[in-house]
């Protein structure tokens, strides 16, 4: 699956983000190796930056994926109170650092983040930010973001957005598949909303109306904006797309049975990342589909043996999943969930692996190009809590400022900021 991602590099190509820029008369260094203090920080700090319309280098495969910036008072207050590591250097020591990291030879590479991206978060109204760990990397990070659900989607508010996350939904309509809880207050005041919201907007079942937002983020991407997900946020938004010609929701959930041909009207040439698998048709089973592997046999359900490795890319000719892999290790623990890492044989051919499991048929962490946009999808819950259940309390990221799990998903926030316009719908 590793492979010279062509339609992505040309973009970026296009656009000039290899040129190296001047050094200034003095300069931040924000090191992303082991000496920084707090990684996750960091993110929000050069976010912050570029809204301040100050340009950061991102410096490809340099000591963890660093960043140069000016030298203002106002970036260094930023980082100061943040609890950011930094240094100064002078205009001859940026010089030299910008001159390794694009000397011939070296996998390295400077791509100057130019905007700050509008961010938006698809949740559910009342969805606390510690059912998400992208919720949570954004706000400890402290990066702006609005929060929209079906209404914005359907009334077109994709186009103010340049990155988006799915929140774990289920965009099969299925609720989750969390029929064990179905006597629950919270789980009957999720299904009355969502059937509520179906019939506002001219739906007769759910998974009609999930069906349509799926359908509105496809086009999103295919229009140029960048899409983000994680766990069953990513399953289920491929399973929807292709069940759009039929319907393989069990009568537990809708009222009315599965389709009987319902598998061979699958329409896996409407889906992003997935191909030829087969949805779970028994209500009662937790898991969406053989997209999921499932998490692993409970002998090896130990974070210390549970993990999987980043591929390295070469930074100046696949720039966009070099960004997407940037982080001070190699290997990452792994983490279970409802979708806990993805089945390499249902791959479309296309989709860029950036991280897997060793020795093991599964992938967690993929990338892929549709239309002017993109995709990536992060399987797993939560990067800090291997086992994550209904009802625990929220990750402390403050616990863990040094998360190499949640630096993947911060570091795609920042990579369409390397594009000289943004993106619209």
């Amino acid at each position: 699956m590793r492979f010279r991602s062509v339609l992505l590099t040309a973009v970026v190509l296009a656009v000039g983000l290899l040129s190296a820029p001047s050094a200034t008369a003095q300069d931040l260094l924000i090191p992303m190796d082991a000496q920084q203090e707090n990684h996750l920080k960091a993110y929000g700090a050069v976010y912050a930056t570029l809204q301040e319309e100050q340009t950061v280098d991102w410096l490809l495969n340099y000591r963890g994926g660093s960043f140069l910036t000016e030298a203002s008072e106002t970036v260094r207050e930023e980082l100061q109170v943040r609890g950011v590591s930094f240094t100064t250097v002078s205009a001859g020591q940026a010089s030299k650092i910008i001159a390794e990291v694009e000397a011939d030879g070296s996998n390295k590479s400077v791509v100057p983040l130019e905007k700050a991206p509008e961010i938006a978060v698809y949740a559910p109204e009342g969805a606390v930010p510690w059912d998400d760990a992208v919720r949570l990397a954004l706000e400890y990070a402290e990066v702006p973001h609005d929060v929209i659900y079906d209404e914005e989607v359907l009334n077109g508010d994709l186009a103010s957005y340049d990155w988006l996350h799915l929140h774990h939904e289920d965009f099969t309509g299925q609720f989750g598949k969390f029929i064990r809880y179905r006597n629950e207050p919270w789980y009957i005041q999720k299904q009355n909303k969502a059937e509520a919201a179906a019939k506002k907007f001219g739906f007769r079942k759910v998974s009609q109306l999930k069906r349509a937002v799926a359908q509105r983020f496809k086009q999103y991407v295919s229009q140029g904006g960048f899409l983000f997900s994680m766990c069953s946020g990513t399953e289920t938004f491929d399973i929807a797309l292709a069940a759009h010609q039929t319907d393989i929701v069990p009568e537990e959930y809708d009222g009315d049975p599965v389709d009987p041909d319902a598998l061979e009207q699958l329409d896996f040439a409407n889906t992003l990342a997935f191909r030829d698998f087969s949805p779970n048709l028994n209500a009662r089973e937790y898991e969406h589909s053989n997209i999921d592997v499932g998490p692993p046999p409970p002998k090896m359900r130990d974070p210390s043996l549970d993990y999987f490795t980043l591929f390295e890319f070469s930074a100046k000719w696949d720039p966009v999943p070099s960004m997407l892999t940037q982080n001070h290790v190699a290997t990452v623990r792994g983490f279970v969930g409802q979708t806990t890492a993805f089945n390499k044989d249902v791959l479309k051919e296309d989709v860029v692996v950036l991280g897997e499991a060793p020795d093991r048929p599964q992938v967690r962490y993929i990338h892929g190009a549709h239309g002017q946009g993109t995709f990536t999808f992060y399987s797993g819950h939560d990067p800090e809590d291997y086992q994550h259940f209904v009802g625990d309390p929220p990750t402390d990221l403050s616990l863990h400022p040094q998360s190499p799990g949640y630096r993947l998903i911060l570091n795609n926030i920042l990579f369409p900021a390397a594009k000289k316009k943004k993106q619209k719908t």
